[in-house]
C-alpha cells in the first residue's frame, strides 16, 4: 500500500484575539490557548484554556464558543457569555498556587443533551512543558454549556497518566488517550461505555493485548514525548490520525494506525517552532472529511497566546519502479 504523507501545515487565519477575524475581543478575550473542539446538537463548539482580557486582566480558566455553519466557516456565533456579556468562566478554579492555581479542560464529547469536559487541575505550573498536577476529572453541562458542574465521582488523582485526554466515541464506548501532566510523556489508551463514563471503576486499560482493570498496566501505545493531543478517524484513507505536541523536536507531529490499539506509525512533521515560535496544542477539527487535507486548531504562546486554524495536505507517496534493465533505482513520486 503507497504511504500516505502529510505535508507542511499552514496558516488558514487567527481565531481568537482583536486582531483576529472574531474580534473576540467583543467578549473580553485578547488572549487564550487551546482550542479544542466537539459537536453538540448539529452545531461546533470550542474550549479554551486561561483566557485574559486587555493586558492580562479578567482571568478566566476556561471560555467557549459556538460556531455557526457552514461547516467550515468558524465564525463565532457567540460565546457563553457572563451578565456583562464577558465571555464567562466555565469550570471555577481556586486560583491559588500550590493547591490550585487552574483548571484546565483538555477535552470534550457530547452524549446527546448532556455536554462533558475532560480537566485537569494545575496544582503549580513549573519549568516549560512540565507542570504539577492535583487530579483530573469529568464535568457537565445539560444547558448547552452555560452552566458546568464537575462530578464528585468521577475524579482521578494525579499520577494515573490520563491527566490530559483525547477522546472517542465509537460503537457504544468512549475512549480516552491519555497522557500526564507536562509534554514529556507515553500515550495510553483506556475506554468505558457510555453510561459508565461517570465512574472510574468501570474504565478498562489497553496493556498491549487485552482490557485490563488496573490503570497501572497500561502499556504505551505511543512513545514519549508527547504534549497535547488529538486522534480522530479519516474515512477516505480508513485509518487514524493523532496528532499532538513533540516537545523535544519543537514540533507538531502526526502518527496514523488502523486501529485505535496501534501499532501507530512513526511521526510526520506538520509543523515546527522555527516557522511558527511558541507552537502547541494541536486539534483536529472533528467531523472533516480528513481527504486530501487535515485542518486543526493550533495555539502559540508569547507575545502572541492566542488560536489559529491551521491546514496541512494529505497525499500518497507511491513507488516508481524503474524500467527493466534501464539501471534506474526506485524511487518515489507524491500523487
Amino acid at each position: 500500500m503507497p504511504d500516505l504523507r502529510v505535508g507542511a501545515a499552514e496558516v488558514v487565519r487567527q481565531l481568537t484575539g482583536p486582531n483576529s477575524a472574531n474580534r473576540t475581543d467583543r467578549w473580553n478575550v485578547h488572549g487564550t490557548d487551546l482550542g479544542h473542539m466537539f459537536r453538540h446538537k448539529g452545531a461546533l463548539y470550542m474550549v479554551f484554556g486561561d483566557t485574559f482580557g486587555a493586558d492580562g486582566g479578567a482571568w478566566r480558566s476556561s471560555t467557549m464558543a459556538r460556531i455557526t455553519e457552514p461547516p467550515g466557516s468558524f465564525d463565532f456565533a457567540q460565546m457563553i457569555e457572563g451578565p456583562d456579556g464577558s465571555a464567562k468562566e466555565l469550570i471555577g478554579s481556586a486560583k491559588l498556587p500550590g493547591f490550585e492555581w487552574t483548571v484546565i479542560p483538555t477535552n470534550g464529547i457530547s452524549l446527546g443533551d448532556r455536554m462533558v469536559l475532560h480537566y485537569m487541575s494545575v496544582r503549580m505550573w513549573t519549568s516549560n512543558g512540565r507542570w504539577l498536577v492535583r487530579r483530573s476529572g469529568l464535568a457537565y453541562s445539560d444547558d448547552d454549556g452555560w452552566t458546568w458542574h464537575r462530578s464528585p465521582a468521577a475524579v482521578w488523582p494525579n499520577g494515573v497518566g490520563f491527566e490530559q485526554v483525547a477522546f472517542v466515541d465509537l460503537g457504544g464506548m468512549i475512549y480516552s488517550f491519555g497522557i500526564p501532566a507536562g509534554r514529556f510523556g507515553e500515550v495510553r489508551l483506556r475506554r468505558v461505555g457510555r453510561d459508565a463514563i461517570f465512574d472510574p471503576a468501570a474504565y478498562r486499560y489497553w496493556d498491549g493485548s487485552g482490557w485490563v482493570p488496573d490503570h497501572r498496566a497500561a502499556a504505551a501505545v505511543v512513545p514519549a514525548p508527547a504534549g497535547e493531543l488529538s486522534v480522530a478517524w479519516s474515512e477516505t484513507h480508513r485509518r487514524w490520525l493523532m496528532m499532538y505536541l513533540d516537545e523535544v523536536q519543537a514540533a507538531i507531529v502526526l502518527r496514523m494506525a488502523d486501529e485505535l490499539t496501534g501499532p501507530w506509525s512513526k511521526p510526520q512533521t506538520v509543523a515546527q517552532a522555527r516557522d511558527y515560535p511558541g507552537l502547541y496544542a494541536p486539534f483536529i477539527v472533528p467531523g472533516d472529511a480528513l481527504d486530501d487535507a487535515v485542518s486543526f486548531t493550533m495555539s502559540r504562546w508569547k507575545p502572541l497566546y492566542n488560536v489559529f486554524l491551521m491546514k496541512a495536505p494529505l497525499h500518497y507517496e507511491t513507488p516508481v519502479i524503474a524500467a527493466a534493465g534501464d539501471g534506474s533505482s526506485t524511487n518515489t513520486a507524491s500523487s
